[in-house]
């Protein structure tokens, strides 16, 4: 940016977001504030707030906490930093429903599990579709019939949302009107009755995607009722960058031309282009009002300007730095719970540097207890020569319950989130310090390969 090399080949671009999974932060109080968590105060970043926060806003006494909760997808109690605290707080929701595929250590915890179906049999896509000039879009439709009692997840939103009365049971005149629009999508019958539909009930705006599903959904084949909000998603894409998807090859414009896109997309089983985008176009994704990338951000230069000039400090009780969450060659999302499918590391060892491994009396392939200020993981030591001294280093997403032979459950790898401290993060977006957690190590006493 500072040498002139935004918006230009070979330099730093912005990309276009089919469907944006993060937002952009505006002042959104009278005072020109972000908004705030209710309990810590935390403001928004990217209209999203830290999960390392939840914790302190359900862990409370405070009349507005955090009472109930739906994750979706997610598994806090093993992923996210300071499980102990994490558990504690989960303890005093006064309901948790969990939507996973797997039953993991969050959902065990949960009031009610509700079962997805699996990617291979549900429509699904990725929203990583980053690139730039030339983006794209892949919509994949099932492969498998889905697992009884499963459901996909737009499925059990609309279930949710109709049991406690956001949605009605139909949409009638919509249901029509979408007939019709099938058969003559250019005409834009669809789009002008959804836009008389909100005129009369503006309220429809919140809740749109189920609208679309319960309405559009149903005129579309192969049971993608819950690919409709791409339907709109195509809409306001064109309407952003009708340019840029005339550049793939689509014919058409306005409504026309949205609705081939929505129809390449949904037609395409191997995925379709977006949009290509010209160099110049980089400038058009910038979303402050006054068209400019805000370089200073006060938030950090005041941060930056209260280190002092020792870069840390010597601990005699946790004399090591942890690296917790590396990235090794068997590193997973916790839905992959059969630890038999990592072909290499299975415990998850802790890498360490010979000398480190003397000092403290370790030995290679044998077992140390780690600790941090918050608790302590049985490790697996295994020595490497390209840590420096000093650093010490385990991966993310081991620590996972597994039934073994004998039927009951057991752990498998450390739980790195059981030495990590939710209060020990940055103080602009609380994200947790996992590359500097000071920990100590001393030999297991009953643990070893003997």
């Amino acid at each position: 940016m500072i040498t002139g090399n935004l918006g230009k080949k070979g330099g730093n671009n912005f990309h276009s977001f089919f469907i944006p999974f993060v937002g952009h932060s505006e002042p959104s109080g009278p005072d020109g504030s972000l908004h705030k968590t209710a309990v810590t105060g935390f403001p928004e970043i990217a209209q999203l707030f830290p999960p390392n926060v939840l914790p302190a806003e359900i862990d409370t006494d405070h009349p507005k906490r955090i009472r109930a909760l739906i994750v979706d997808s997610a598994n806090p109690l093993v992923s996210a930093a300071d499980t102990k605290a994490y558990r504690q707080a989960f303890e005093k929701l006064e309901l948790l429903v969990v939507i996973d595929v797997a039953m993991t250590e969050t959902a065990r915890a949960a009031h009610y599990v509700l079962p997805a179906s699996s990617q291979f049999e549900k429509w699904e896509a990725s929203f990583f579709n980053l690139d730039f000039p030339t983006n794209a879009f892949h919509l994949r439709p099932p492969l498998l019939p889905p697992l009884a009692d499963t459901l996909p997840e737009p499925e059990i939103y609309r279930r949710l949302a109709l049991a406690v009365g956001v949605i009605p049971e139909r949409f009638p005149l919509l249901e029509a009107a979408a007939r019709l629009h099938r058969k003559w999508p250019r005409l834009g019958i669809y789009y002008g009755a959804l836009l008389v539909a909100i005129a009369l009930q503006p309220q429809l705006k919140l809740i749109l995607p189920f609208v679309l599903q319960d309405s559009l959904g149903k005129t579309l084949p192969d049971g993608a009722a819950c690919t409709a909000p791409f339907w709109g998603a195509s809409h306001l894409y064109v309407k952003r960058h009708a340019a840029a998807v005339a550049r793939t090859g689509l014919k058409g414009r306005g409504l026309a031309l949205a609705e081939v896109l929505f129809e390449r997309i949904i037609n395409q089983p191997s995925g379709t282009l977006l949009s290509v985008h010209r160099y110049e176009d980089t400038w058009s994704f910038i979303c402050h009002k006054d068209g400019r990338v805000h370089l200073f951000v006060p938030q950090m230069v005041e941060a930056l300007q209260a280190l002092g000039e020792q870069l840390c400090d010597d601990s005699k009780d946790y004399p090591l730095i942890l690296i917790a969450g590396e990235r090794r060659a068997y590193n997973a999302n916790t839905i992959y719970r059969d630890p038999r499918w990592r072909r290499d590391d299975p415990e998850g060892a802790l890498h360490i540097h010979p000398s480190d491994a003397q000092r403290f009396g370790l030995h290679d392939g044998e077992y140390a207890i780690c600790s941090s200020s918050r608790g302590g993981v049985t490790v697996r030591v295994q020595f490497c020569d390209s840590l420096r001294a000093g650093v010490v280093s385990l991966p993310h997403g081991y620590g996972l319950d597994y039934p073994n032979e004998f039927g009951s459950s057991t752990s498998y790898g450390p739980l790195i989130n059981l030495l990590t401290d939710a209060k020990h993060c940055d103080p602009i977006s609380a994200t947790p310090f996992h590359k500097y957690v000071p920990v100590r190590l001393t030999p297991a006493p009953f643990h070893s390969n003997a």
